[in-house]
């Protein structure tokens, strides 16, 4: 965990956010801190707030009530400069070519002509790009544009990148040079805050989550603790042979050779695995305590609500 949680070490600090259109509330009440150099998960259900949230970090919206501190106090136009900032709503200028548009909004960054086609060069190759990097962006297919899109979002080495649906249009071979690209930026110290549904990602790289819910932070902190926190006392066990019978057990569920078990409160999982380890003529081929996964606490979460 890339985590330092002093409160004056928070890159992005944000707290009792709420804003209004007319009648409509979209955002209610949302706190979250994002840390130095850790990748944080900006979570939730379509409408939930959180395209509005990160509107208000960047300054575009200004809230109705609430804090916000970027880079250890307000906005300014030279902190917006430290930020690469991927909306949902993708924009490239479709008629240029691809390599002229990298280079044209690399230099609205503040980069020379000579560094940004340095590291346009070395993006392009490493996202195998330099094939097509005369074509115009309109003849590029979806996922080719989104690294395009990535690629604009980074080259100016930004100290912050907030991206919005990192992944979508990408095949599984594009999605992780993206994730492979957010870790290096994570090394490096930069802090990413990624909006996305894809919550086998956010397993996979997030630090930290926030999940906001009509408009409120509901659920905050790290994904490890978080799915612990959310954990029954339960075990996963693959075995092959016939699961012997375990009178404690208060209910199993089988997908193949999978099988789950539900013990009572207080029975240790190792008592199991005892058990099973006694058992005649089967094998144990895995033993794991059953965490849900990100997907099953976000439904759980927002039908409660």
């Amino acid at each position: 965990m890339h985590m330092n949680t002093s409160p004056t070490q928070a890159t992005i600090s944000v707290s009792h956010l709420a804003k209004s259109f007319g009648q409509a509330q979209a955002v209610h009440d949302v706190s979250f801190e994002v840390q130095r150099g850790e990748i944080f998960g900006l979570l939730g259900p379509n409408g939930a707030g959180k395209t509005t949230t990160i509107r208000m970090i960047l300054d575009i919206f200004k809230p109705d009530r609430g804090e916000i501190s970027v880079l250890g106090g307000p906005i300014t136009d030279a902190k917006k400069e430290k930020i690469g900032y991927l909306p949902e709503e993708r924009g490239l200028y479709k008629d240029l070519k691809v390599e002229e548009c990298v280079l044209y909004l690399a230099e609205l960054k503040g980069l020379s002509r000579r560094t940004a086609r340095e590291r346009a060069t070395a993006y392009f190759e490493q996202l195998d790009l330099s094939a097509h990097k005369s074509k115009k962006v309109n003849d590029l297919s979806k996922g080719m544009q989104q690294k395009v899109q990535v690629i604009t979002t980074l080259i100016h080495q930004p100290e912050v990148v907030i991206i919005d649906e990192p992944f979508s249009g990408l095949d599984p071979i594009n999605t992780r040079l993206i994730q492979d690209m957010l870790m290096k930026e994570r090394q490096r110290g930069t802090t990413v805050i990624m909006s996305t549904h894809q919550m086998h990602q956010v397993e996979e790289m997030c630090d930290r989550i926030v999940l906001i819910n009509k408009g409120d932070s509901v659920l905050y902190g790290g994904v490890d603790e978080i799915r612990r926190r959310y954990a029954d006392n339960a075990v996963r066990v693959t075995v092959r042979g016939d699961l012997p019978d375990f009178p404690d057990v208060m209910e199993t569920s089988r997908k193949g050779n999978e099988h789950t078990l539900h013990l009572p409160k207080g029975m240790p999982p190792q008592s199991i695995l005892r058990q099973l380890a006694d058992a005649p003529d089967i094998t144990v081929e895995a033993f794991e305590l059953a965490i849900p996964t990100l997907d099953d606490i976000f439904v759980r979460v927002v039908s409660e609500k």
